[in-house]
Order: structure tokens, then sequence, then C-alpha cells
């Protein structure tokens, strides 16, 4: 048995994610992080020696690619389901990343008080897509709670990131399309300028099917549309803007 391997439990698996010797633990009965998280990674800009929470982590794939990618000092995942933040703690250590990178297990809706005011640089978050009364429902509650709006809505999310962010703090969020407009109109409510948006299309005939946006707590307006993110050239075949995200 290798060193990885004393890291995982029966039902998990040991992906490698291909970048920087990084590897991250998964249970398939649970909720497996998507390509909408590894975007995120790529969209997002942590600068030297920052902060940063990552609100409803999950397997923690965000905090683990980040301090890969980046030269942020601490990156915090907060995770309510326990046993997916014990998961996504003992890839933090399989990785050898637990002086950068800390999982806590706990309320999304309640990270200010968890936290503190004004306390991280960035936060980023890949929030349940649907609303709680829309959409398929999975039999499994660990994949409904990461995937419907059941322990926390769109709505908690950008009101606790608000509250977490310092001043002229980012934020990165990744979403679906249809929900653009309520992104935007949360994200000013609460005092996020929404600063920079990215659609994501699967191929360059397709409707986008993810979009990408940067808010800065207290910043002036002024939205930046980037040009489409194109992920697929054809079937199976990524792009080069998706390999370079993927690190490949």
């Amino acid at each position: 048995m290798n060193d990885r391997e004393s890291y995982r439990k029966p039902n998990e698996r040991i992906d490698d994610l291909q970048r920087d010797g990084l590897y991250i633990l998964q249970d398939p009965n649970r909720f497996c992080f998507g390509m909408d998280a590894v975007l995120l990674s790529g969209f997002a800009e942590v600068r030297k020696n920052e902060r940063v929470l990552d609100l409803g982590t999950g397997t923690g794939i965000l905090p683990i690619l980040l301090a890969g990618k980046t030269q942020g000092r601490e990156f915090v995942g907060l995770e309510i389901q326990e046993e997916s933040a014990d998961m996504a703690s003992r890839s933090v250590l399989m990785n050898g990343l637990q002086d950068r990178v800390k999982i806590i297990n706990g309320d999304a809706q309640n990270a200010h008080e968890t936290f503190g005011a004004s306390s991280f640089d960035v936060v980023v978050s890949n929030p349940p897509y649907m609303k709680n009364q829309h959409g398929l429902k999975n039999e499994e509650d660990a994949k409904q709670i990461a995937r419907h709006e059941i322990c926390g809505n769109l709505e908690d999310f950008i009101r606790e990131t608000a509250k977490v962010l310092k001043p002229k703090g980012r934020c990165y969020f990744v979403h679906r399309p249809f929900r653009i407009v309520d992104l935007m109109e949360l994200m000013r409510k609460y005092k996020i300028e929404p600063k920079k948006m990215q659609l994501v299309h699967p191929y360059v005939d397709h409707e986008p099917n993810m979009v990408l946006i940067e808010g800065v707590r207290g910043g002036n307006p002024w939205l930046k549309v980037e040009p489409p993110l194109i992920v697929y050239d054809k079937p199976n075949v990524y792009s080069e803007e998706a390999l370079r995200i993927y690190g490949k």
C-alpha cells in the first residue's frame, strides 16, 4: 500500500489532478467535483500572501487547486456536510498542504460568525445551482445538498461573502447562465460590484452552460465581459484554453 492509500476509506477513490503532483479523494456515492470547479480555479485571481475562503468546499477541490496554482498564504474550505469535510481534510493531508489549507466543518449561512467580518482577501464559491423547488432531485442526500439550495440559497452565499470580504476584496463565483440576473442583483444588494464575467460554452456552436463572475466589495461600476471560453474543440478533445486551465 502506498502512502496515499492510507488516507482513503473503502468507498473512496484517489484521483490524479494532473497538476503539481496533486491528488484528491472522492466518493462516487456522494458528490464528485466537476469541470465548473476547475474552470473557477483558473478564473479566480489569488495574489501573493492573500487569505482565501471557499464557501461550500465539498471535496476541497478549489482550495487544493488554488494552493497549487497560486502564492496565496492561506486557503480555508467551509463545508456543512461532516463526511465531506472529513474527506476533504484527508485530501489536504494526503497532499501535504496542511500548512496552507484548512477545512472547516460549518455552515456557509453563518460564515461571518465562524471567521469574523472582513477576514478574507478573496472568496470563491461553486454554490448549489438549483432552487430547492426546481430540477430533478437526487435520491442521495449528499448530492441533493450539493446541487440544490437546501442548506443555503444564493442570497445566503452572497450575503456571507460580503460580510467576510475585506473592503475592496474580490469574490469569484461559477453558476448557470439562467441565474445571471439573480447573481448580479444580489451582488449589488450586498455592495459587491460585478467587475468581470465570462460565459462558458461546451462547443463553439452550443449555448453557454456556465458563467464565471468576479465581484469587488465596494468596487466602482464597470463590468468587463471576457471572450467566451470554449471547452471542447470536438468530442473528447479539449480546447487550448481548457487545457491551459487544467494544467496539461
